[in-house]
């Protein structure tokens, strides 16, 4: 998935060029296309940047030894309610 996403990424600003350097993005159709292939390489572009970071923090995770637990603290008992009758 991650060359996928790539060569899509690539493919996207590729053709973006091309339709710059025609000169077809000064029509309304090629306007569109440049805005749906810029939209494209942005959509892949995020799905690269959390899928990296994704395996950055699990090899962070690995790398680290398990922390044993602590133990959990007793609360301090709270004073008995008196009650008193009148």
């Amino acid at each position: 998935m991650f060359l996928f996403s790539v060569l899509t990424i690539i493919g996207s600003l590729a053709y973006c060029g091309w339709v710059i350097a025609s000169g077809q993005a000064l029509t309304m159709d090629g306007l569109f296309m440049l805005l749906t292939a810029l939209l494209v390489a942005a959509v892949f572009g995020l799905y690269l940047k959390f899928m990296i970071g994704r395996e950055i923090e699990a090899q962070k995770a690995a790398g680290e030894p398990a922390k044993p637990a602590a133990p959990a603290k007793a609360k301090p008992a709270a004073p008995a309610a008196t009650v008193t009758e009148s």
